[in-house]
Order: structure tokens, then C-alpha cells, then sequence
């Protein structure tokens, strides 16, 4: 039965479903040690099911719903099976363990440069703008220039959406102190939407932790995010088709989505059902959670069955219900597999399930006063943090297909003002991949970038090229690799072009 499985709270603030609950900010609050652990416990155990849940049908519906006659697998030793055979879908979880890990290491005061650097240097594969940030930081940039979207194309992608769960697990009641936090590490690696929706993530999952009332979660923590954003615009709407029928996910899922699904910066996204985006992505995160009303399965089944990201977004819906309700009331079907994992480490980390949930528990405790057997701690009312909005004033205008190999240069004709070329070095010989392509970049005639392109894929430039917002009108980009090799070349796959709204 739905809400069967919640259990009472010692902070438990109730109301009506539909009619928002208020929240005492101010006030001094308190939760007992063991109901915090059983929170804790919630949250991680809840973002690795969700995560796991969603994994098959990762990017397998881009723009598109999955129609709940098709079935989605799941069976008691799911997750250690999935553990065993692809640890790599992990990635929500231990790119929080790598941050979580130089907390530990360094402290909760760790400067920007400590998190940029762990994940820029670590071992695991990396896409979209974290693989854009990585470039970037370890060719010497650093935040917040490594995630602004005049350096980074993919600035309002998912990436820090997903990592920013244990930032809200770490600040109970205390929204604005996540959103100090998610400022220092969000920047590395996002901008604008991208980073609002780390923000807003780690916000709800803040408040989970003193009201049991999705929808007041929904909104206060919408409150992180200023007006006039297309995050905030997007968030909106689904509180407001939801609020308009709060029976068909599916009704709001496609007003949505015809509204917002536009990625303009994430070059693959640009035109194409695949997308990326945060905004969009998080919307699906909150159609999950308002409209699975609670029910566990429920809400990672929607969130899953709104496609794109569908393994990230039920992660942290699940992880949101889980700091909520706490861990021993989710049901014992979605359990059973992750009893199986808890003690074995993530890849690429040294912590454990239960490892990341001690050390997620010690850092609350310490960062808050205590009392007999709990911690105390003044509720926080959210405030919105600075406003910011990327790829401002530019609008796609031309996408092509290039398929061009070139060794010594190649010559892009183009109009507009804005321009991202994607490709990447390839090898046609049978050299190693120690090669680092030297490439000089120029807009008609005059030089404006030198930069390296390594063919090794943990540090690979994501795209060749990307520059915004120069004067409008007919170009020709250059593009001259200056250490030619005759077992590499530069693979030019396609371009999108940018020009003033």
C-alpha cells in the first residue's frame, strides 16, 4: 500500500499531498544519531538501486518514453550481478566517492583546486563535461573557467546533477551550506543550468532530511534556483502540470518535453532526440518523485520510463525517498541484492557502501553540534544562489556532417559567430597511443588557439574545437596539425555553428 513503509520521525512534519507544508527555518532542530545513520543509509543504498534499476535503458530512448508494456528486469542478486559485470555504471556513485574522498582526506573546507585536480587525475573514463572539465584542468585551467561555457560546450549538461547527491547528504536542514559547497565543486566542471542542477539536487535531498512532503521539497528547494533561469522555467512547469493533473505523468512528461527538451550546447544533443541537459533531466527527476507519490518502486519507475539519462535519474529520486523515509523502510525486494555489494568497494575507490555511509555519517556529526545521542542544527531557509545562464545570445543555426581526415590542415567554411568542431585524433598505423597531436587553430587567417589533442582516452580533448560569440558573419576556420605522424590522423566528424538570436 502506498506510504505503508514510512516510518514516523522524530522531526516528521505532515500534511495533505497536494498542499504544501510550511518548514520552521530558524529554528533549531534535532535528529537522533540512529535515525540519521538509517537516513544516511537510505540515501546511498537508494541512488545505487536507482541507478542499477535504470542501467539497461540508459540513452536507449532518446526523446521518447518507455511505454510501460515494456518490461524492465529485476531480481534478487540484480545489483551484485550488475556490480560484477558492469562497474562502470556506477559512475553516479563513484565520481560523489571521488569528492567524498578528499573531504575525507583534506576536509570539508578542501579549496576548489583539491576536487579538480582528484577526478582530472583519476583512472575511470570520463564524457561530456567532466571529460571537457578534465581536458581542461590538467592543460592548466582552472575552476570556475574549467566548466564555463565559453571554455566547455557541454556546461549544461548532467554532470554535476549526478554528483552532487552526497553534497546534499551532508547538510541536514542546511540547504545554503550545500549550495556554498556545490559552488566549489560544480564550477569545475558546469555553468548555468548545468550547475543549477547540482544545486537543486543537493537541495532536495537537504530537506529530505526534516520534511516527508514531496511537494514542499520540490519547491523550497526550487527556491535555490533564481527566476528567470530556463532551469527554474522548466522546474515550474512540472509542478504546474502536476498541480493541473497529478494522475498522468505521461500528459506532463510530453508538455515538458515538447517546452524544453532543446539542447543548444551539448553539440550531440543539438537537434537530436539524444539530450543530456540537466533542465530536462531533472524535470524527470521531479516527475518521478511527484508523481510516485512516495511508492518507492513507483517513483524510480517513472523517472526511469521518461527516457534519456534514465539510469542517473532514478538514482537520485530513489537516493532523495531513501534520506526520507530512511533505509530499513524500503522494501525488502530492492534490498536484497545491495546487502550482497555493501562490503565490496566501488571501482576506482577504496570505499564501500557501508564504508561511504560511515564516512558520510562521521562527516555530519563533526560538521554539527550534538546533543545526547543526536545532532542539532538551525533549519535554513533556501536562498537563491547568483544568477547565471550560459550560451547566452547565440542560437544553433547550421549542424553538418564532416567525415573529413585530414594530416596537415582542413579548412571549415561557415556564417555565424559561434562554432564547435567534433572529432578526435585516430590511429591508422600501428603505433601506441603515447601520440599528442599540435594543433594551431585559425579564424580567417589569424591565429587564435594552439592546443594538444592526445589520442589516450582517459585524457582526450572531447571536441577539436569551440569558440563563441565573435563578430557574425561569413568565416573560414583553419585547422593545421603541426607534428604530423603517418600513423595518426585528425578525424573532423561533424560541426555546429552558432549565430546571434
Amino acid at each position: 500500500m502506498k506510504h505503508s513503509w514510512i516510518p514516523l520521525l522524530t522531526i516528521l512534519l505532515t500534511a495533505a499531498c497536494t498542499s504544501a507544508v510550511k518548514i520552521p527555518y530558524g529554528q533549531t532542530a534535532s535528529i537522533p544519531s540512529e535515525v540519521l545513520m538509517d537516513k544516511i543509509r537510505g540515501g546511498w543504498y537508494g541512488q545505487t538501486i536507482g541507478c542499477t534499476y535504470g542501467g539497461p535503458t540508459e540513452f536507449k530512448y532518446k526523446g521518447g518514453l518507455i511505454m510501460d508494456e515494456i518490461p524492465i528486469p529485476w531480481y534478487d542478486d540484480y545489483i551484485y550481478d550488475t556490480f560484477i559485470e558492469d562497474p562502470g555504471l556506477y559512475d553516479d556513485v563513484y565520481m560523489d566517492l571521488t569528492f567524498l574522498e578528499t573531504m575525507l582526506a583534506q576536509g570539508m573546507d578542501a579549496p576548489a583546486d583539491a576536487y579538480a585536480q582528484a577526478f582530472a587525475t583519476a583512472d575511470y573514463k570520463l564524457w561530456h563535461a567532466n571529460q571537457a572539465a578534465r581536458y581542461n584542468i590538467l592543460s592548466g585551467m582552472k575552476a570556475p573557467d574549467s566548466g564555463h561555457w565559453r571554455n566547455n560546450p557541454h556546461a549544461d549538461d548532467i554532470d554535476f546533477q549526478i554528483e552532487a547527491d552526497f553534497i546534499g547528504m551532508l547538510y541536514p536542514g542546511r540547504v545554503n551550506a550545500a549550495s556554498v559547497l556545490s559552488d566549489r565543486i560544480g564550477h569545475i566542471m558546469n555553468y548555468g543550468d548545468g550547475w543549477y542542477g547540482g544545486v537543486y539536487i543537493g537541495a532536495m535531498y537537504s530537506l529530505a532530511y526534516v520534511c516527508n512532503d514531496i511537494p514542499t521539497i520540490v519547491c523550497e528547494a526550487l527556491r535555490t534556483i533564481p527566476e528567470g533561469t530556463k532551469f527554474h522555467s522548466t522546474i515550474s512547469d512540472v509542478i504546474a502540470f502536476w498541480k493541473k493533473d497529478p494522475r498522468d505523468w505521461k500528459q506532463c512528461w510530453f508538455e515538458v518535453t515538447n517546452r524544453h527538451a532543446n539542447d543548444v550546447g551539448c553539440p550531440e544533443g543539438v537537434w537530436n532526440g539524444f539530450n543530456i541537459d540537466a533542465t530536462i533531466n531533472a524535470a524527470f527527476v521531479v516527475i518521478g518523485l511527484l508523481y510516485g507519490e512516495g511508492d518507492f518502486a513507483r517513483t524510480m519507475d517513472i523517472s526511469t520510463r521518461c527516457g534519456n539519462d534514465s539510469d542517473c535519474n532514478p538514482a537520485s529520486a530513489a537516493g532523495i525517498l531513501g534520506v526520507m523515509y530512511g533505509y530499513d523502510a524500503i522494501p525488502d525486494e530492492w534490498k536484497r541484492g545491495a546487502e550482497r555489494i555493501k562490503d565490496i568497494p566501488f571501482p576506482y575507490t577504496s570505499l564501500s557502501l557501508e564504508q561511504v555511509c560511515r564516512a558520510n555519517y562521521d562527516l555530519v556529526m563533526g560538521s554539527n553540534e550534538t546533543g545526547d545521542n543526536c545532532i542539532l542544527f538551525k533549519m535554513e531557509e533556501p536562498q537563491a544562489v547568483q544568477f547565471e545562464q550560459s550560451f547566452e545570445g547565440i542560437k544553433p543555426v547550421e549542424k553538418r556532417v564532416l567525415k573529413k581526415a585530414f594530416t596537415t590542415s582542413v579548412d571549415l567554411r561557415f556564417h555565424g559567430n559561434s562554432i564547435v568542431v567534433e572529432g578526435s585524433v585516430r590511429k591508422t598505423g600501428h603505433a601506441d597511443d603515447s601520440y599528442v597531436a599540435s594543433i594551431t587553430a585559425l579564424l580567417d587567417g589569424t591565429e587564435v588557439e594552439k592546443f594538444s589533442m592526445p589520442i589516450d582516452y582517459i585524457t582526450r580533448k572531447y571536441e577539436i574545437f569551440s569558440s563563441y560569440c565573435f563578430p557574425s558573419g561569413d568565416h573560414t576556420l583553419t585547422l593545421r596539425l603541426d607534428n604530423p605522424h603517418p600513423d595518426y590522423e585528425i578525424y573532423a566528424s561533424e560541426m555546429v555553428v552558432y549565430d546571434e538570436e
